[in-house]
């Protein structure tokens, strides 16, 4: 009886199955089947009236394959969704020369593909301190990466310019494809990509600095191109140089320095129990009662050094400019949550080690005076004695300190020492503190 039970199951369940194949035998087949466009995507289409770019009259225009190639590349962007998305558009376009009504799907699905690739490659560089907003990536809306792209003068040419998004980026990117297409390892170096992610913080043209904590060097740029580098001493491991991005407006002559709490108690507190106030006057040292900037001294004879050693009380000491001043004559500045500046400094024997992260965080310049006539266009000379003496650059010039250890080396790209260690996979890039 159970054996009849499942056979007439069977019967019921085959006879509907070959009803079914037979009204689909009376239902003519599809042409194709459309490719699914995103809601958002279509959305914009018809809200901004945009016109076709990629598909034109039922067919491609050339931008298609420079936005295929662009995809297939992708990874080295960063982008690991590239490949998948030049062949959803590789199928669509086959659908569009069988059938032109499915054209306007592969134009909507190319739109797609590119305003994700623009997102990726507009995202912040992590860690990266946006001091100044005219340094802020710029925005990653849909519609207005869709509408910017739509009224490009040049569709080939602007393809080309968010691709390569400054000379240092596309030098390290290219070398690394060129170099997974010779070797058959289409799989990005996570250092690469890390390194990478910090290069997209570089101004693509213009007159810049750039700081490399990765190799101890400062570049000056004109109209893109490096035209000046020299050495820089950066901070240590314990207290790195951070990720800045900002603006310099004007450098200080004759700056102050304010000792940080770890030297003032390691350092300073032991020489005055050593040596007694001949040692703080001579370094023309100051106990400072706060920290604003016209903060009333305090006699140095009436602080507990010894609980200053012990970091039982902490004081503010300011040392007068000068010669033995830590800023050396120059100090330049600009804006950042981390008090981190440029600076000159009387310890020029440190600039012949190798490497040089041995500051507390700010950035020692090998050269202050040539930095200074860059910035100033004339002779860095100081109108006066008094201790700060502002002077504004006459243009202001963007900063970007970051940490490059990836490099080219003859076509293939090799790295630097791991100084802070921030390429290895889940590292946190930190921020220092207000040192020199």
């Amino acid at each position: 009886m159970r054996n009849r039970r499942v056979f007439q199951r069977l019967f019921v369940a085959s006879t509907a199955l070959l009803g079914s194949a037979a009204l689909r035998a009376q239902v003519p087949a599809p042409l194709f089947a459309p490719p699914a466009v995103p809601t958002e995507i279509s959305s914009i289409y018809d809200v901004y009236h945009v016109k076709p770019m990629w598909f034109r009259d039922g067919a491609e225009t050339p931008a298609v394959a420079q936005l295929i190639s662009i995809l297939k590349r992708a990874p080295f962007d960063g982008f690991a969704d590239g490949p998948q998305l030049a062949s959803q558009i590789e199928a669509a376009m086959a659908q569009a020369q069988s059938n032109p009504a499915a054209a306007d799907a592969a134009e909507k699905i190319s739109t797609a593909a590119w305003v994700g690739y623009v997102q990726s490659m507009r995202r912040p560089t992590p860690s990266m301190i946006y001091a100044d907003p005219s340094m802020k990536p710029k925005t990653t809306r849909a519609d207005q990466i869709v509408l910017t792209t739509a009224a490009a003068s040049s569709l080939p040419d602007y393809l080309a310019a968010i691709s390569n998004p400054n000379p240092i980026y596309t030098q390290l990117r290219d070398a690394a494809w060129a170099q997974a297409q010779a070797t058959g390892n289409m799989t990005p170096d996570p250092r690469f990509l890390v390194n990478l992610d910090r290069t997209r913080a570089i101004p693509a043209k213009g007159r810049f600095l750039l700081v490399n904590s990765g190799d101890q060097r400062l570049t000056l740029y004109e109209n893109g191109q490096a035209i000046d580098s020299m050495k820089v001493i950066v901070g240590t491991p314990q207290l790195p140089t951070p990720l800045i991005a900002s603006v310099m407006n004007y450098v200080t002559y004759n700056p102050y320095w304010n000792a940080p709490d770890h030297l003032v108690r390691k350092t300073i507190a032991n020489n005055m129990l050593r040596l007694g106030m001949k040692y703080f006057k001579s370094h023309g040292y100051h106990v400072m009662a706060d920290w604003s900037p016209d903060s009333d001294t305090i006699d140095p004879a009436t602080i507990d050094w010894k609980a200053v050693a012990a970091g039982e009380v902490h004081i503010r000491v300011r040392q007068d400019p000068g010669t033995l001043n830590s800023m050396g004559n120059l100090k330049f500045p600009f804006p950042n949550t981390e008090d981190i500046y440029l600076h000159d400094t009387p310890g020029k024997e440190l600039f012949a080690k190798n490497p040089r992260d041995l500051s507390n965080g700010c950035v020692r310049v090998e050269d202050a005076k040539r930095l200074g006539r860059w910035l100033l266009g004339q002779d860095p000379v100081a109108p006066g004695t008094d201790p700060e003496m502002h002077v504004e650059i006459p243009k202001p010039v963007p900063i970007v300190l970051t940490y490059l250890t990836a490099q080219v080396t003859d076509g293939q790209i090799t790295y630097l020492d791991d100084i802070y260690g921030w390429d290895k996979p889940g590292a946190t890039q930190v921020a220092s503190i207000n040192n020199p």
